[in-house]
């Protein structure tokens, strides 16, 4: 297998398939050159299925004002972004494109982008609320709405990932094929999602989530997709007794109270955060954790 550096993308040339004939193309835009089909734009972002704006109805109906000042503060949210964008850098040094499958209100795609201005990025969603509120915060760069089961690319991102997504979908095998067909060979993809199905609680089920993984099952699915990998680890390991008896103390699901910590425990908390991130880079794969992190490598 080649080494990452030698396949990064150029950027040069878009590779897409169009959303109503799957034929590929290059160019710019998203007129086919082949059956003619546009998708119509809203806000600047191009609408690729349509049906699904607003979600299939089983879509957990998070408020974003909510999830955006936690992604500001919340040591949990911070954590996350900071395990994500170092394992960008650790193990993809010279990626200069990244597409986030499932990108929310954007939260994780302004941090790539703090770390590494020079990144091309790439944002999709199935739901267009979310993506008016990326719009906002990510002005420049390219926001799609579409359906994760039928990404238009093919060789095209030097990184792919998909943080806390996947767990929503059905056919999560059918998403991270795609994810497959849409990196370049030798290039990576970075998978989060909660883990240990003896975990599952009330507020899997107001999140609208299908299942909580096993290490085993994520990493069976990850390789039948075409992916080789490099790192599998828990993380909120250490944090893991306070989840636990979290889980256990509570049945209706507060979102808000969730995402409200006093800011002595939260300094504390992101100071555990950091603490766990030095193991992992120092190569360790924590077995237990309230979530689960894969890094792989598209085989040629």
């Amino acid at each position: 297998m080649p080494g990452f550096d030698d396949v990064v993308s150029s950027g040069a040339i878009v590779l897409k398939k169009c959303p109503a004939c799957a034929l590929p193309f290059d160019g710019v835009g998203w007129h086919c050159p082949a059956c003619g089909h546009e998708p119509r734009s809203d806000d600047g972002i191009a609408i690729l299925a349509p049906q699904l704006v607003d979600g299939d109805g089983t879509d957990a109906d998070y408020p974003f004002d909510l999830l955006i000042a936690a992604e500001a503060r919340h040591f949990w949210f911070r954590s996350r972004a900071a395990l994500i964008t170092g394992m960008i850098a650790w193990h993809f040094p010279a990626a200069r494109s990244f597409m986030e499958v499932g990108t929310g209100a954007g939260g994780v795609l302004l941090e790539v982008g703090r770390r590494d201005p020079r990144m091309r990025l790439v944002g999709s969603e199935l739901l267009t609320r979310g993506l008016h509120e990326a719009r906002r915060r990510l002005p420049g760069v390219e926001l799609l709405q579409m359906d994760a089961r039928r990404i238009p690319f093919t060789s095209e991102f030097d990184v792919i990932g998909a943080f806390d997504v996947i767990e929503h979908i059905d056919d999560d095998e059918t998403v991270l094929a795609q994810m497959q067909a849409a990196v370049v060979p030798g290039g990576g993809i970075i998978i989060t999602v909660p883990q240990h199905p003896w975990l599952w609680s009330a507020f899997d089920e107001f999140s609208g989530h299908r299942r909580r993984y096993t290490r085993r099952e994520l990493v069976t699915k990850l390789s039948a997709a075409g992916f080789t990998l490099v790192r599998v680890t828990s993380f909120t390991s250490f944090l893991l007794p306070l989840l636990i008896a979290a889980r256990r103390r509570r049945r209706a699901v507060d979102l808000g109270r969730e995402l409200t910590v006093s800011s002595g425990l939260n300094r504390a908390l992101l100071g555990i955060g950091a603490l766990e991130r030095a193991v992992i880079r120092a190569g360790a794969s924590l077995p237990l954790g309230g979530s689960l992190l894969a890094v792989g490598v598209r085989r040629s």
